[in-house]
């Protein structure tokens, strides 16, 4: 049962179970019995994974920041800040998020495997489901444990077990090609079955634009870049205007909280597809009383939603509604994307979890995902028509200050982005100072090369891709993906550096998976 235990080994704390057998003889739900429709669908509503790669992801990246000795921190913050293996256990850590991803999987092959009892409904549609979360949860954990897809060294990288059956022993890693490969077939099984006829409240599940979404930012992570731009059509439409959010009426809204609920809510045509996880990533990001690490006051002006971009700078002077809608204070400032929730358990008590609600599929993160893949086709036509269409969802067509108009609403266009670009100057590849402090990095891409046009349009992009997925975790995918060298910072001691192609860069496996016998990420000496 060892072989199993590689895959579970986080589920055995989270669920107090002594053995593999346990866990095995445990499942909540009623496997022998699937037998029709309904079930089976009930079945599939459980692959989806309860846990959530954001606040490890976020944590290594850029987008936070020491602030100082003299705040609180948790031991995982500090760890994962420095790019170190992280040895707790909480719910943000290696080893709940493992667990959580590969219960999910279990499920889903359970879902699949009880489907040749099922007559009744359509059974493709709920298969292709079951493909798709399996995909899912694979996808995630290998943005998180494996490094970014070259197709140079994808033999060599490590991948992760891909199980199929359900119950199935698994005890080699594979190849980053092989994982990738796993993934990309069952996307491509999926895609034309999926359907929304069965599904009651289809935003929490792969509905139609949900899974061409998904299966676009797969393609972009896989330098596939035609299918990338091919499935974000999909998802998009005909009219992606429509579908993108509606920033502008935020502020209008009665505070943080109200922004927040209107951010995650179902009604939002943004939202492609919403999930759960038990996590503190929005209370940690957003108002918890952790501020040593964190979005401080100097990555959001130098960096983030402050620092010049062609549409504004500062918290006054800009057209960019986000830099309007922040809360916190200097060691901890968020825009309410992500939020906490509690789930009592035993009321009475106050005893519960802490949920985070997360809009993992979004419209604006599916136009920027063809943005990008355009720019590799060199599609400068459209991809410049996707940014702008982007600007003009995220930005007020001017700002005035005393009846003067003091930021304009920009239309990109190669001579602009060239233009501007040209008055930034190239952060140091490694800094030790907050005065260096910059959004325009250096590009080092994994796997691809790039030319002068298009790395002054990927620098835009990946800002635009920053601010849309910041407190998500994506950034660091994107420093990985484009060998982006960057420095953190830390009170009273030396700086500590990622650099290109950096092999922390896939996270640690959880330390009882690695006992079990399952094969460490390297590191160098």
């Amino acid at each position: 049962m060892k072989k199993i235990n590689i895959l579970l080994a986080g589920v055995g704390l989270l669920f107090t179970f002594s053995s593999c057998n346990d866990f095995l003889d445990k499942l909540p739900d009623d496997r022998a019995e699937v037998d029709n429709f309904e079930k089976a669908t009930q079945l599939v509503s459980s692959a989806y994974p309860d846990g959530s790669t954001d606040y490890m992801m976020e944590y290594c990246s850029d987008n936070v920041m020491d602030n100082g000795k003299t705040f609180n921190y948790q031991t995982n913050q500090d760890q994962l800040f420095r790019w170190k293996d992280v040895n707790t256990t909480g719910n943000d850590d290696p080893r709940h998020v493992w667990g959580k991803m590969y219960y999910a999987i279990g499920n889903a092959n359970q879902a699949i495997a009880d489907l040749s009892k099922v007559k009744d409904g359509d059974v493709e549609a709920v298969k292709a489901e079951a493909l798709l979360c399996r995909a899912w949860s694979m996808f995630r954990l290998a943005t998180a444990f494996c490094m970014a897809y070259d197709d140079s060294k994808a033999d060599k990288y490590l991948g992760l077990p891909y199980p199929k059956e359900p119950n199935r022993s698994i005890d080699k890693r594979g190849t980053l090609r092989e994982l990738y490969e796993n993934i990309n077939a069952d996307i491509e099984a999926a895609l034309p079955h999926v359907s929304e006829s069965y599904m009651t409240v289809p935003k929490y599940h792969f509905n139609l634009k949900a899974a061409y979404a998904f299966a676009a930012r797969f393609n972009l992570y896989y330098q596939k870049w035609d299918k990338a731009a091919e499935y974000a059509s999909k998802a998009l439409g005909s009219q992606p205007a429509s579908l993108l959010r509606t920033v502008y009426r935020y502020k209008t809204l009665g505070g943080r909280w109200a922004i927040h609920d209107a951010y995650i809510n179902s009604s939002e045509n943004a939202n492609f597809m919403l999930q759960t996880a038990v996590s503190s990533a929005g209370a940690a990001t957003f108002y918890g009383g952790y501020k040593r690490f964190n979005s401080g006051y100097d990555v959001i002006l130098n960096e983030l939603y402050w620092t010049k971009m062609p549409w504004g700078a500062g918290s006054v002077d800009n057209t960019l509604y986000e830099s309007h809608l922040l809360y916190g204070n200097s060691q901890q400032i968020a825009y309410p994307r992500l939020s906490n929730e509690f789930e009592y358990t035993d009321a009475a008590r106050s005893r519960g979890f802490i949920r985070t609600v997360d809009a993992v599929l979004t419209a604006d993160e599916t136009l920027l995902v063809r943005a990008e893949a355009e720019i590799h086709l060199k599609k400068y036509t459209e991809a410049l028509n996707d940014m702008n269409l982007w600007i003009n969802a995220h930005c007020a067509p001017n700002v005035e200050k005393n009846g003067v108009v003091t930021a304009t609403r920009p239309t990109l266009t190669l001579q602009s982005v060239n233009d501007f670009l040209a008055t930034v100057p190239l952060v140091p590849e490694e800094i030790t100072n907050k005065s260096d402090f910059g959004f325009k990095k250096a590009l080092h891409p994994q796997g691809f090369s790039i030319d002068e046009t298009q790395t002054n349009l990927l620098y835009i992009l990946l800002q635009m891709r920053r601010i849309e997925t910041c407190q998500l975790g994506m950034r660091f995918m994107d420093i990985k993906r484009y060998g982006i060298r960057i420095t953190h910072l830390i009170d009273g001691e030396d700086p500590v550096y990622f650099k290109s192609g950096d092999l922390r860069g896939a996270l640690q496996l959880p330390s009882d998976v690695i006992e079990a016998g399952l094969e460490p990420n390297p590191r160098e000496n």
